[in-house]
């Protein structure tokens, strides 16, 4: 009976240690990136500059939705007031775009916003994160290939005129269309993104130019329609705001989905020249022109033709059609199709670089860290992402499937404004020290032991000599070390304040984010009853206030100021920014719809159960699990190993 009860207790013990074990697993968090460091030969070229990071980042955000859009919102959203939608739209992205520019200058590594939630959240959302990141640029590359087709089609004068190798096809026993051209398009962009990050990112700043000239054009000989018509689409009695505030704030809400793309920016950090300079400034400005150009555009448009009369379709086109220019609906064609070309790029560019970031820290096969010698691209990886695209993109219509694009960059967004949170008032202390730096450490502890017994050794010789010398002097002496004990008090109470201020952070920050997650999502359940409903706001609204409040009052940790690379890009106004960051995105995520939100749970269970029997246990981290040690004391070891190997 006793052998079975020690079995018994045996056996509970070990479930325990293994539950404790998968926690630790979940929220343990990689070193960050350090100019301290052991820098580590990566294999990828640092060829981008500044213009280059603006040509992805536009290229990447401006899709031919934009010549679409302005269409559908203004006739049922917004009316004239378009253009304020695309303002109010366009801040709210740049609030993500201001915490992205200070993780990408601290952590200049690629991963983007996988790299940056496994420093500062956990292994665990990294690993959900960057899974959710596949998704969205797969389906996003395959949705935007099988839309060139067709617009490809009006140049030729009609789907039926194309050659027969880019036409549209129907297998009736599968009872699927498959899209020929959209396939061959995506391999032509796989082959372009392996030849070198230079050569790929001048075909596409060379699309991008050409996109963005077609925008202009529209701007200008739209222009000088309207002035010399009279702007007859702004002189309606409805007024500006045909649907009130709700209408434009609505219509702010779907066109934000348009400013997506400059995050792809970010994931080439490791292949840019001055990225402490340039990265913030590429997603900047890239933000800033795509803005700008969709709120030109959508005056233009809305001005020239009254918004109920505008084309759904082809609001552009249509809308020069009614002042005589047929022609210009091939100027604005050829606008669609660059602009579908260079996001397409923009999609397949960052997925094998977070791939290959995820391959690194050990959560995937070693497979998609290899990096090609000639190219200094992961060649690998991407032939891997193109073929899977592209079969994706010609067998597949992935029009339902488009929403779960926009589920990886809002739970991206959120994340790293909760990162910048955490970096800002709870940076991580300790960071696993690797088995390489593990003997150095026993080195440098054995001999500071041994040094320490030397000193005391001689100091109780010397207080010993000077005692029989003289006895005044030893007062002197006595008074000395009687202030050490203070001293060690004091700092014991420094220290254990700042562990009281680093526990108040963090569960301020916990609050907050389930206030917002509570408000938003009462706020979403219009179909909910009234009083529970309105008391559920109230209770968001308080613990969001609450955790907002105390963030405000207590000092942000001194050591972000030496977290990762200093010196770039400070994020402004925390924690209100990313606070309003956070509520913004989590409320977009909660309304894209319950079926949107079935089929990316099927994705994110299938990498819960990838990371469970592979990612955990060959981790990079699992080794590093027995020893922590204090970021600073962990970056001075490790440059001191360095400088005993040279």
């Amino acid at each position: 009976m006793g052998a079975l009860v020690n079995m018994q207790k045996g056996g509970g013990d070990g479930c325990r240690r293994a539950f404790s074990r998968g926690l630790t697993s979940l929220i343990r968090r990689k070193p960050v990136d350090s100019v301290h460091t052991r820098s580590e030969t990566r294999g990828l070229a640092r060829r981008l500059s500044l213009v280059d990071l603006i040509a992805i980042g536009v290229g990447s955000t401006i899709g031919a939705g934009v010549y679409i859009l302005v269409g559908t919102v203004a006739r049922e959203n917004t009316g004239p007031a378009l253009t304020i939608s695309f303002l109010v739209a366009g801040i709210a992205a740049a609030l993500s775009a201001f915490c992205y520019a200070e993780l990408a200058c601290r952590c200049p590594s690629a991963g983007s916003a996988y790299h940056y939630s496994y420093i500062c959240v956990g292994e665990g959302i990294a690993w959900l994160i960057g899974w959710a990141l596949i998704l969205e640029y797969t389906i996003g590359g395959s949705a935007v290939a099988r839309g060139i087709s067709p617009n490809l089609a009006l140049f030729f004068g009609g789907e039926d005129k194309l050659p027969a190798f880019l036409v549209r096809y129907t297998i009736s026993w599968l009872g699927i269309v498959v899209d020929p051209c959209a396939a061959i398009l995506v391999f032509i962009v796989t082959g372009l993104l392996c030849v070198g990050i230079k050569e790929s990112t001048l075909a596409q700043t060379i699309v991008t130019v050409v996109n963005v000239c077609v925008m202009v054009f529209i701007i200008i000989a739209g222009g000088y329609l309207g002035f010399k018509t009279g702007w007859v689409g702004y002189e309606l009695q409805s007024g500006y705001f045909p649907f009130g505030a709700n209408g434009m704030l609505s219509g702010s809400a779907i066109v934000f989905f348009s400013y997506i793309g400059f995050d792809s920016v970010t994931s080439t950090a490791e292949e840019v020249k001055n990225p402490q300079k340039d990265l913030p400034l590429g997603i900047g400005l890239a933000l800033a022109i795509c803005c700008i150009l969709y709120m030109l555009v959508s005056v233009v448009i809305v001005g020239l033709v009254p918004f109920y009369e505008l084309n759904a379709d082809t609001p552009i086109s249509s809308a020069f059609s009614s002042y005589g220019m047929k022609w210009a609906a091939y100027t604005v064609t050829t606008g669609a199709v660059t602009a579908l070309v260079a996001t397409l790029m923009g999609s397949i560019l960052p997925q094998p670089r977070i791939l290959m970031a995820m391959a690194r820290d050990g959560l995937l096969p070693s497979f998609f860290s290899d990096i090609n010698k000639h190219t200094h691209v992961p060649v690998k990886s991407t032939i891997l992402t193109g073929i899977f695209a592209a079969t994706l993109a010609f067998f597949m219509d992935v029009s339902q499937l488009a929403g779960m694009v926009s589920v990886g960059t809002l739970l991206a967004f959120t994340t790293v404004a909760i990162s910048v949170l955490i970096l800002r008032y709870v940076p991580p202390e300790e960071v696993p020290l690797v088995s390489s730096l593990q003997e150095p450490l026993d080195s440098v502890t054995s001999q500071f032991h041994h040094d320490t017994q030397d000193i005391g050794t001689e100091t109780s010789k010397n207080l010993l000599g000077s005692c029989e010398d003289d006895r005044q002097p030893l007062l002197g002496e006595e008074e000395s070390l009687i202030g050490y004990p203070l001293n060690k008090k004091e700092l014991a109470q420094d220290v254990q304040n700042e562990q009281k201020r680093r526990k108040i952070a963090a569960w301020s920050i916990t609050l907050l984010c389930i206030g917002v997650l509570v408000l938003t999502s009462a706020a979403s359940a219009e179909k909910f009853w009234s009083i529970p409903r309105f008391m559920l706001c109230g209770v968001g609204i308080a613990l969001l206030l609450c955790g907002l409040t105390v963030l405000t009052c207590i000092e942000q940790d001194d050591a972000r100021h030496s977290f990762g690379h200093t010196g770039g890009f400070v994020c402004p106004f925390v924690p209100f920014l990313p606070a309003a960051c956070i509520l913004i995105n989590t409320y977009l995520l909660i309304n894209l719809g319950a079926g949107t939100w079935i089929r990316v749970s099927v994705w994110l269970v299938v990498g819960a159960l990838i990371y469970v029997f592979y990612g955990r246990t060959h981790s990079s981290l699992v080794d590093a699990d027995a020893a922590h040690e204090p970021r600073t004391q962990a970056e001075e070891i490790s440059a001191t190993s360095s400088e005993d190997v040279a």
